[in-house]
């Protein structure tokens, strides 16, 4: 028996991948505030309140998100006042409620990511080995995934048995 997996990223050759990747666009709102793509966030979260690439990361997604991201410091993340340890489990809650939120907030990426089931999910996004300073490890990104694939199947399956 093959074990079905898929790589969620914007080098996917399935379409469910590339729609689940944090790199497209893909506006959500958290906190009342509107944001172009997840990764916008992560790379705009970077930057301190008062500094003009965060709002500039904040509208944009993909490659240009990604490089204007590389040109912080990654001295912490920022969000509502505080400085976040930079890699912590609380900047990673953080992006994790990005991540919900955009899911969440649309009928046809929550279709999608339902729509793997029964499948694994990994994050290779074809750049070679993970950067020991990236803001979001693979491990963290596809157990964020999986967690929410659960929970949104549970719902269905609570769902049907209450009919």
């Amino acid at each position: 028996m093959t074990q079905k997996i898929l790589n969620i990223s914007s080098a996917s050759s399935d379409w469910r991948g590339l729609a689940l990747s944090n790199f497209v666009l893909s506006p959500f709102v958290l906190d009342g505030a509107l944001y172009a793509s997840v990764e916008g966030f992560i790379q705009g979260i970077k930057f301190t309140e008062n500094d003009i690439n965060r709002r500039a990361a904040f509208e944009s997604s993909g490659w240009p998100a990604k490089y204007l991201g590389e040109t912080a410091d990654r001295s912490g993340a920022y969000w509502q006042g505080h400085c976040i340890p930079y890699g912590s489990d609380e900047h990673h809650r953080l992006i994790e409620r990005a991540i919900r939120a955009r899911i969440l907030q649309c009928e046809g990426l929550r279709a999608a990511l339902k729509s793997t089931a029964g499948v694994t999910l990994i994050h290779e996004p074809g750049a070679g080995a993970e950067s020991p300073t990236t803001s979001l490890p693979a491990a963290v990104f596809c157990r964020i995934l999986t967690q929410l694939r659960s929970e949104l199947l549970d719902d269905v399956s609570s769902a049907m048995i209450d009919r």
